[in-house]
């Protein structure tokens, strides 16, 4: 595969050891800014992002060991191109399933540039390549979060109640493609999708009873929601402030909301962009104030990876729109540190094991960086990564399924390895249908495993300083910020996108790995290797044919019984403040409550915003 994506050097070429200036500073090391290119004194542990080169003064780095680390190394070249003269090697691809050069050996010389105290450090310290509690997971285990949501909101809320009755920690909701598009059970758009895909949401009667019995001020929830997002965060609110909960005190939990990875990825976009980034930095604002424990965004790179990208391109563009949030949040006022701190991520995780965990350290060494250098953040919260996995759905089969299983748990404890918060595992038979309840339990008990039985929780960063890792997560930092240079020149990611260029990265990555499946360069287990002939077929979850029949009929009755005028009245009111430079989160709360639909009020939004389509890529 010719794809080297990260690949900097030969990392296969012993490392000249060159004694550094007898000049070079012990206090403080010089730097290239990541993000003024400037050079300036960093003091060693500002998590500032430098091209490595022998340390001096640490005893991590004896001249004299690296000299004869270096011949080690030379005499282990020799031996080994003796040993594949005679034996070739067994295949010609060992890259990582991203395309990324995989050093066949890395020695201590080859990383004497990298500074442990500059780059490594300790958990709950800048640069947090290590992690950012300075407990790991002897303090509290990440939140195990599945994603579950189908058919109509009683069907979830039955689902939600079992899952956490088998020991998860945290609720994540799936809402069905109508919703995420902005459009109601009813509407012709909506046809044969209700419920399919997750769980149909129409107005605030059907979130009611999606939390029936489940106390939003004890249990924390992700929604998977983009373009209707400030929508479904009211109701949310809403059905809190029904239960009699202290929204300000003790509502916590997150929200995708990042609509640059649906113009870049996924494609649920409903509003241009600018626009949309204005009901996003509305929602900074709104819960900085009112729900101060709400993540207000949760910047994907989940998405990204999925569309096709490489573990690299997954991490770049993820910070890089992560970046553009901020400076979003800047323009409209908003003090860095006021809304900084309620910032997370998602994440993909995939089988390359390895590559996962070089990404996820680099992505919080990266992040500190460029929110203390780049947006002056000064509190400590502002320049920590916090994260959510979910195992790679593209990575599942249809044939042979009970192989993903096995899958999902690599996956899982790379994320695991890598110090994620919170994690949701793939159940077997996802790339079939929605996971049964007997599947989505397995999926969970690989979680529970891997936190009570393997012993991995037990130190933090294990890998930490493991001379492959720490070149794998270097060249995850270097090739990260490449793309923010290029991305810089564009004018930044929403230019970016417009002219259309991480879209054509993905899809240059995605025909690139597509060639490698094809050539078997890279085997995937009973698809292109090791296939069986008549594979018995599995149980899955069908979703009733009459689904959509009674969901339409609900939101027909709940139409009938809630004020009209009130409705008129609120939506009148949205249209006049989204025209305006109101906020538009009050204005969408009052409709919310008067029962207007996520139909109703995206259509208000269009009057005002237009929609988006997109340009054609090439």
């Amino acid at each position: 595969m010719s794809s080297k994506q990260g690949e900097p050097g030969n990392a296969g070429t012993a490392a000249a050891v060159v004694a550094p200036p007898a000049s070079a500073p012990t206090s403080a090391t010089e730097v290239t800014s990541v993000t003024s290119g400037t050079s300036e004194r960093v003091a060693p542990g500002s998590g500032a992002l430098a091209a490595p080169e022998p340390v001096a003064g640490s005893s991590c780095y004896q001249l004299e060991v690296l000299e004869t680390m270096a011949e080690a190394r030379q005499r282990w070249e020799a031996a080994r191109a003796r040993a594949e003269e005679k034996a070739p090697f067994w295949k010609r691809d060992f890259t990582t399933v991203s395309g990324m050069e995989v050093p066949h050996l890395v020695t201590p010389e080859q990383g004497a540039g990298i500074d442990p105290r500059r780059d490594i450090g300790v958990p709950g310290e800048l640069p947090f390549t290590r992690g950012i509690h300075p407990t790991g997971y002897r303090g509290k285990l990440w939140t195990m979060r599945q994603f579950a949501g189908f058919g109509t909101a009683t069907d979830t809320n039955q689902r939600f109640k079992y899952l956490l009755a088998q020991g998860q920690t945290g609720l994540s909701v799936a809402f069905h493609l109508p919703t995420l598009y902005g459009y109601d059970s009813d509407h012709k758009m909506s046809t044969g999708e209700v419920g399919k895909c997750g769980v149909a949401v129409d107005s605030l009667a059907d979130m009611e009873t999606l939390f029936d019995g489940i106390p939003l001020g004890e249990v924390t929830t992700s929604m998977t929601i983009n373009s209707t997002a400030p929508i479904l965060f009211a109701m949310y609110l809403a059905v809190a402030e029904k239960q009699g909960v202290d929204i300000a005190r003790h509502v916590s939990g997150t929200l995708q909301n990042d609509i640059l990875k649906e113009y870049i990825a996924q494609k649920e976009y409903i509003y241009p962009p600018r626009p949309s980034m204005r009901l996003i930095t509305d929602q900074f604002a709104f819960a900085a104030r009112h729900v101060p424990r709400w993540n207000t965004i949760s910047i994907s790179g989940y998405h990204i990876r999925e569309a096709g990208s490489t573990a690299l391109q997954e991490l770049a563009f993820t910070l890089r729109d992560g970046m553009e949030y901020v400076q979003y949040g800047i323009d409209a006022g908003l003090p860095v540190d006021e809304f900084a701190p309620r910032l997370s991520f998602f994440f993909n995780s995939h089988n390359d094991f390895f590559e996962e965990i070089a990404k996820f350290r680099a992505a919080r060494r990266i992040w500190a960086g460029v929110m203390r250098e780049r947006y002056g953040a000064k509190t400590e919260r502002s320049w920590m990564l916090r994260f959510h996995t979910q195992t790679a759905g593209c990575s599942l089969t249809a044939q042979q399924p009970i192989n993903n299983v096995v899958r999902t748990t690599v996956q899982a404890l790379a994320a695991v390895l890598g110090g994620t918060q919170s994690l949701h595992t793939n159940a077997l038979d996802e790339t079939l249908a929605l996971p049964t309840e007997a599947n989505a339990r397995t999926a969970l008990r690989t979680q529970q495993i891997l936190a009570h039985e393997s012993g991995v929780i037990n130190s933090i960063d294990p890998l930490g300083g493991s001379y492959f890792v720490e070149e794998m997560t270097r060249r995850m930092v270097e090739g990260t910020l490449d793309y923010f240079r290029r991305i810089d020149d564009l004018g930044g990611m929403v230019e970016a996108i417009e002219a259309g260029f991480p879209q054509r990265e993905i899809m240059d990555a995605a025909f690139a790995y597509q060639r490698a499946f094809e050539e078997r360069e890279k085997l995937i287990v009973g698809l292109n290797a090791f296939q069986i002939d008549n594979e018995p077929p599995i149980e899955i979850l069908y979703i009733a044919d009459d689904l959509a029949e009674r969901q339409i009929a609900e939101l027909d009755r709940v139409k009938q019984r809630r004020d009209a005028g009130a409705v008129a009245r609120t939506l009148d009111a949205l249209r006049r403040g989204a025209a305006g430079d109101d906020n538009t989160m009050p204005l969408i709360l009052d409709c919310v409550r008067v029962y207007c639909t996520v139909g109703e009020i995206s259509d208000a939004l269009r009057e005002v915003f237009g929609t988006y389509e997109e340009p054609a890529v090439f």
